[in-house]
């Protein structure tokens, strides 16, 4: 059954070394993901699962230990799934082509930063496309994998909140994200899965999947919601909530 979790954005800037100079700029955000990740923590899972989103069609899962990467960002700087360690991603036998998405390569980076060990930790991968009734049952299918399951979900709103974002301005961005904070912070699973995949597909909202995977995993698990962060710096929508 599920009995928390922690919904988070997923933008390599997130890290750092990735932001360097421009690293104050997410401090806030930060902050409010290392608080959501102690509630995760304080909750004493049996097992914890990190959801994101991916470009690859449907699902795939990554066992503890799995690599991330942020080789790509010009930062030789990596993480191990569910692990302590941060680390250089040169090490021997490194295989970039089996290495975690960014989305849980970032979730990964969040768990180092709380020191998380107390729980086995597995990856799940959701493609952006994937259909709202397929992410509830993985859901569902998550939910019934221990007796005490917690999530971290991986992912952000509209990427069109302004002329500059990465998709240009949409008048429907900011409506959309208002829902999702809603839903997010009232842990309103209905809601969630009510989202359109059409319209969020338009606006390049990354998190519309992995939040429909946290509603199918919560439904009938009774928890309340609070929404720690709202923001849309360069243009994106970012959130932060906890259910429990």
């Amino acid at each position: 059954m599920l009995v928390a979790a922690a919904v988070c954005p997923c933008p390599p800037l997130l890290v750092p070394e990735v932001a360097s100079g421009a690293a104050p700029e997410l401090d806030a955000a930060r902050d409010a993901c290392a608080d959501a990740v102690g509630v995760l923590a304080a909750s004493r899972p049996d097992l914890l699962v990190v959801v994101g989103a991916a470009d690859q069609e449907g699902t795939g899962t990554y066992p503890q230990g799995a690599r991330g990467s942020f080789r790509g960002f010009g930062v030789d700087l990596g993480a191990f799934l569910g692990t302590a360690v941060r680390t250089p991603t040169g090490f021997p036998g490194s295989d970039p082509a089996g290495e975690l998405p960014q989305s849980l390569a970032v979730g990964a980076w969040l768990l180092s930063r709380t020191q998380w060990a107390d729980a086995p930790v597995e990856g799940l991968r959701v493609g952006e496309r994937l259909t709202g009734d397929a992410c509830v049952q993985e859901g569902r299918k998550l939910a019934v994998r221990a007796e005490r399951v917690a999530l971290l979900v991986m992912g952000e709103g509209s990427a069109c909140r302004t002329l500059k974002a990465p998709g240009y301005l949409d008048e429907r961005a900011e409506g959309f994200d208002e829902a999702a904070a809603r839903a997010l912070g009232a842990a309103d699973t209905a809601a969630l899965t009510a989202l359109d995949e059409t319209l969020a597909c338009e606006l390049q909202a990354a998190g519309r999947a992995p939040w429909q995977v946290l509603a199918g995993a919560a439904q009938g698990a009774g928890l309340g919601g609070q929404l720690l962060y709202e923001d849309a710096p360069y243009g994106v929508g970012y959130f932060v909530a906890v259910w429990s």
